[in-house]
């Protein structure tokens, strides 16, 4: 399991869309939701490659660097540990959490319904 803190992720969200990019590239981007040292991004930078979430080539004097987990892949791995985390690996629980908060959408409720109608055609067709 990949553990990537809220800092870490920042770093990875804008490595996901700009991939490969410089840590030059990657303060800029980042100065403009924070104000984030550059010292700061290099050291994050390096406890992600330590990780094995980023690797990097080098090209003349700069870093480029590169995903070794795709986001969907890490969206999954994370979801799965916070609903086993809370959820006791339910999810069912974490929906109604959210239902009776008011927080699902009538948009929100029509996909998961056709999620569910999905789902349940797709366990009847490998059951026959």
């Amino acid at each position: 399991m990949l553990d990537i803190s809220n800092a870490e992720l920042a770093l990875m969200q804008v490595i996901w869309q700009r991939s490969p990019c410089s840590a030059a590239e990657i303060v800029q981007q980042l100065q403009q939701q924070k104000e984030w040292h550059e010292k700061t991004v290099k050291t994050l930078l390096n406890r992600l490659v330590n990780k094995g979430a980023l690797t990097y080539e080098t090209q003349g004097r700069a870093y480029m660097y590169s995903p070794l987990i795709a986001k969907k892949d890490y969206q999954q791995q994370a979801s799965g540990n916070f609903v086993q985390k809370l959820f006791a690996g339910r999810i069912a629980p974490l929906v109604a959490s959210f239902a009776h908060k008011h927080e699902l959408s009538p948009t929100d409720l029509a996909e998961l319904k056709q999620l569910v109608a999905r789902l349940e055609q797709e366990k009847y067709e490998d059951e026959s």
